[in-house]
């Protein structure tokens, strides 16, 4: 076979195909090039967002949570107590308000009701927790409630911030999704007789 006839001699080369990009891509539409776009500032937001939320939530629990430790801590004080009556039965029951009875730190006696433990007898010792007025209250919070708090409000906040990624994301594309169908149709009915009439011959 001469040089002539060959393949590679006959007729122009073939023309270079440049890769095309994605925005060359025919079948690609103009709701399909915008739903990409807002799904990648969606995931940028998603990832920038979610740990400066979560962190950020956290730690202002976290800090709001140890002032109240500090005040409480500050304005509370646990005594010593004695129950003024029997509490009775027995130690499988729940807790039970009972009368106790203490001296403060001016020498006031004083009386009030808290939790006790039922069939603890008369005269037994509690430590109870009272305020600056004398009056019966709960123990102060601690540092692990502070820290239990803040890493619970900043699991919350990653939560919602990933609810809300996916979401918007959904939302998003139903809307985009709404576009294209009523285009669609509209197109479809321009179709639709030109199409059916080529079966009708």
């Amino acid at each position: 076979m001469s040089a002539q006839n060959s393949p590679s001699a006959s007729g122009p080369p073939p023309p270079h195909r440049e890769h095309a990009s994605k925005g060359a891509n025919p079948l690609r539409r103009t709701s399909d090039k915008i739903e990409s776009w807002l799904c990648g500032l969606l995931t940028l937001v998603f990832v920038l967002g979610l740990p400066a939320a979560a962190l950020g939530a956290g730690l202002t629990a976290y800090g709001s949570s140890m002032r109240a430790v500090h005040t409480q801590s500050a304005q509370r004080q646990e005594v010593t107590a004695r129950l003024t009556a029997d509490v009775k039965g027995s130690a499988e029951d729940a807790k039970r308000q009972a009368r106790v009875r203490w001296t403060d730190g001016n020498g006031t006696v004083r009386t009030g009701t808290t939790l006790v433990e039922p069939g603890t007898p008369r005269g037994t010792t509690l430590q109870v927790w009272v305020d600056r007025n004398g009056t019966l209250t709960g123990p102060p919070m601690s540092t692990l409630n502070a820290r239990t708090t803040g890493w619970l409000v900043g699991g919350m906040a990653a939560a919602c911030v990933t609810a809300g990624f996916f979401a918007t994301r959904a939302g998003v594309r139903h809307l985009l999704d709404r576009g294209r169908y009523a285009r669609w149709e509209a197109e479809w009915v321009l179709v639709e007789p030109l199409w059916s009439a080529r079966f009708r011959k």
